[in-house]
């Protein structure tokens, strides 16, 4: 990888950090720097979710959503958020992830 690459998404990966702090304030959200013991960490650092980021002119979504998958420890949501150059970025998640936080946010609703 370039070091263009390296410094778009490290830019892309600070621009996520400040759209989940403005989703979720008082939440410590963060870069997840590559640690040096080879410890797996997530692109995004946040509460719930594991956030693997893909920017580039066609980011393989399939492979960054099975990244995401085989990294995140037990009770972590692992989410691919992708934004192709000049476009507008998505999310992508596993459906039975997605139904479970439905149920949790729709049962806490019903309270």
């Amino acid at each position: 990888m370039g070091m263009l690459s390296r410094r778009k998404g490290a830019a892309w990966e600070r621009e996520l950090v400040l759209m989940f702090r403005e989703a979720m304030p008082g939440c410590e959200v963060r870069r997840g720097l590559q640690s040096r013991s080879g410890e797996e960490v997530a692109d995004v650092d946040c509460p719930v979710f594991w956030i693997e980021a893909k920017r580039g002119r066609q980011p393989n979504v399939r492979n960054a959503l099975r990244q995401a998958v085989a990294a995140a420890p037990k009770g972590r949501i692992p989410v691919a958020v992708i934004r192709d150059d000049r476009a507008d970025a998505f999310a992508v998640m596993q459906l039975s992830d997605l139904l479970e936080f439905i149920r949790e946010w729709w049962s806490g609703r019903q309270r």
